[in-house]
Parts: C-alpha cells; structure tokens; sequence
C-alpha cells in the first residue's frame, strides 16, 4: 500500500510538471485558428461601429467577464477621502506630494487604501493624469519617509522583507522626468485593493468581501478575481480624480506593468474614462495571444495564480485551441480610444512576439472608427516605437518597467492628447 502510494505521487508530480512543459521554441507554437472577432456569434459580419457597439462589443465583453476575469459587481460601495499629507516642495520644489486615505465601507466593514499623487507645481490649467498602481507600496517610489506604508502590505511581506525599504522600486518611477513633461501620477500599492496572495485571508482584506453574498457568489464559475478587483480600484481613482480640479479629466491614461499591465487592459475595456490605456510586458491573459502557448500559458498561471481570474477560466488549462476568443480581442475593446502595448526582448516569458501579434490583429475594431492601427504583422526592431491610434514598442532588456519606456509612454500620451 505504501509503494502504491509513492508510486502514484511520482506520477501526480510528474503529470503536473508535463503539464507546465514551458516552450520558448518558436517551431513548436502551434498551428491555430484566429478568432475573428468581427463576425457576431450569429454569423453577422461587422462593418459598421453600430453593429461593433451595439452587438459584437458585447458578446466579447461576454467572454471576458464570463471565462476569464469573471463578472465585475457594480453594487455601489461608499467612498471617503481623507487627506494625510501634501508637500509642495517634492522633488526639488517641482511637485506637490500628496497622500490621501480611500475608505471603502458597506456600512459594515471598511477597508482602507492609500493614494499617493505627484502634481506638477509649474502648471498652466488642469494637467494630464497617468493612473498606475505599484507593486511595493508607495514607499517603494521614493525615499521620502513621510510616506505612509500600505494599510495590506503586512498581509503579504513578513517583517523581515527588504521590500520595506523606502525608495526599493524607485527605479520604476521617474517622477522628475513625467513632472518635467507636464504630466502628474497617482500610484497606490495594488495591495490594498486585493492583496496578491492564495488564501480566503486575502479575499477577506479585499474589495471584494465588501460586496453582498460575496461568499457564496465567490463559487460561481464567472465569480470575479483579483484582476477584476484591480481593475475596479483602478476607476475608484478615477472617481477621486473626478473631484480634483487639477486634473484634466479627458487626458487620463492608466499604465500597468505585468500582472498590472492586465488589470490595465480590463480597467480600460470597461472604463471609458481612460483615454489612453498602457500595457507594459503584461504576458500570458494580458496582451501576449493565448493560442500560441509561448512561454507562461493558461495551465501554468491559473495553477500558480488561480484567485487572479474566475474558476471557469480553468478549463483552457492545456486547452487554449477551445478558447473562442484571444486576447487581441480585448485590446480590441479600447477602441476608439488609444492603447499602448510594450515588450521587453528578453522577457521571454511573457511572450513579446505574441504581444506585438495581438496589437496588430487589434487593428480592424480601431478601424471602424477611421482611426490607425498598427498597420503591419512585421514586428518591429528593438527601439523602433509604433505609434499611430495604436502603438507598441520592444526595448532591450528583462521584465521591468525602465525610463525608456515611460518616454515613450509619455511620446504616445502627447500625440493621443495633442500636446
């Protein structure tokens, strides 16, 4: 008996890693069919925005909010914003630094998030805004000790953690150039919305649990994850910036890196107030096409991160050739406003080529508005930016976000905003 069973976890184990069998090999992407996505599930062909808008837009919202994000609730949930600090004299007198406390309540339980904001002091009129979350806390952006720590980054970095160093990311954030060229940020550590850990704990510290029935709707097949939770938060700050004077509300651009770079793509799909929506290196279920199984792929990310997406997205595990969709369909779902999609050359695993191909094959939604894709399948040199409607660029380098690509970030932002 005891034989049998080590014999049979020997296979478990082994099925397992066959499973996450991860190819960098270009010869063994499969062959696979491309969703067209302007042909409704009936049949019609697209070839009018009203047809776009008013039928296919939403059969491929469907998809998404059904078999891989799950269903974003919209139940209202009170906000309060209370102000912690500002400093007028940040970086050397060209910024104001400013916290604001985001309370969250059902009128049961509150949760509480942090907003950290850099705004432009030379400024003529309202400004700019790029809305993006952090990964350490926004003590991880700069060295200034007066900025407050993360009310969930306890939950998920032990004590010990070097990521409680001020300034550890600060390398991610060049606040003195984006302040330079006129433009404010507003970061929060993703954390706080749903922090990024397997655990009923996790979901319980979320947004999430502030939701009616939350655990028992937690077991439905489109139940929401973490994803779906980032990107809600996300439109939180732009209901906070609606309050803002400052802020040039029809120039808001949100960025995301990695698992961010696909809670960007989901903000922006459902949130029309993102003029300009950036993807930087966010891989497999963000820009990279599924159907390619090139480096991390469904089997491996819903194993390793399976509260990130809702459980029927499961059933593409080794499976992506059933998906009825892809994801140039959900860069697609910016049109017709402005989407950006970044990769990094040796940042294999997040499947840069894969990224580029989802961009252009993005094209035929933006072009029903008369506006300009990426127009080609040829991906482009390192350091050789596309930038119509759509744009996309490969930088040297890992899986990071670096200076280069907030210029050209910032290059895409101007064009799209006509500064």
């Amino acid at each position: 008996m005891k034989r049998a069973l080590i014999v049979a976890s020997i296979l478990l184990t082994c099925s397992v890693y066959a499973q996450e069998t991860i190819n960098y090999d270009e010869s063994m992407v499969p062959t696979f069919i491309i969703p067209d996505m302007m042909v409704c599930n009936d049949g019609t062909r697209v070839t009018d925005v009203m047809t776009w808008e008013q039928k296919r837009r939403p059969e491929i919202m469907e998809y998404f909010f059904s078999q891989e994000y799950g269903r974003t609730r919209y139940e209202k949930i009170p906000v309060s914003y209370e102000d912690i600090s500002r400093d007028r004299k940040a970086l050397g007198g060209k910024a104001t630094c400013r916290q604001v406390r985001f309370v969250f309540s059902n009128g049961e339980k509150k949760l509480e998030a942090i907003a950290m904001m850099m705004i432009p002091n030379k400024r003529k009129g309202k400004v700019p805004v790029f809305v993006a979350y952090n990964f350490k806390g926004n003590h991880s952006t700069v060295d200034d000790p007066a900025i407050e720590y993360s009310p969930n980054f306890g939950l998920v970095k032990k004590p010990d953690s070097p990521d409680w160093e001020r300034g550890c990311q600060k390398s991610r954030w060049c606040f003195e150039k984006i302040i330079d060229r006129g433009y404010a940020v507003i970061t929060m550590c993703y954390h706080d919305i749903y922090p990024d850990a397997h655990g009923q704990e996790m979901t319980d510290h979320s947004i999430v649990s502030l939701f009616p029935d939350y655990l028992e709707r937690g077991t439905f097949s489109d139940a929401w994850g973490a994803i779906g939770a980032w990107a809600w938060g996300s439109s939180r700050i732009v209901d906070f910036l609606e309050t803002q004077k400052w802020a040039d509300l029809d120039k808001i651009a949100i960025m995301g890196h990695s698992r961010q770079g696909k809670a960007a793509l989901w903000a922006g799909a459902q949130d029309e107030r993102f003029k300009v929506v950036i993807s930087n290196d966010s891989g497999c279920s963000g820009a990279a096409m599924a159907k390619r199984v090139f480096g991390e792929n469904v089997a491996r990310i819903t194993r390793v991160f399976d509260w990130w997406f809702c459980p029927a997205y499961s059933f593409y595990s080794d499976n992506e050739a059933a998906m009825p969709f892809d994801q140039h369909e959900l860069i697609a779902l910016m049109a017709p406003r402005h989407v950006y999609v970044a990769s990094a050359q040796e940042d294999r695993w997040a499947d840069p080529k894969g990224e580029f191909l989802a961009t252009s094959l993005a094209s035929p939604a933006f072009e029903l508005y008369g506006m300009e894709g990426l127009g080609t399948l040829e991906w482009p040199g390192i350091h050789q930016p596309i930038m119509h409607d759509v744009g996309y660029h490969i930088r040297a380098g890992v899986h990071d976000v670096t200076d280069y690509d907030w210029e050209r970030y910032m290059d895409f932002c101007d064009l799209c905003f006509g500064r």
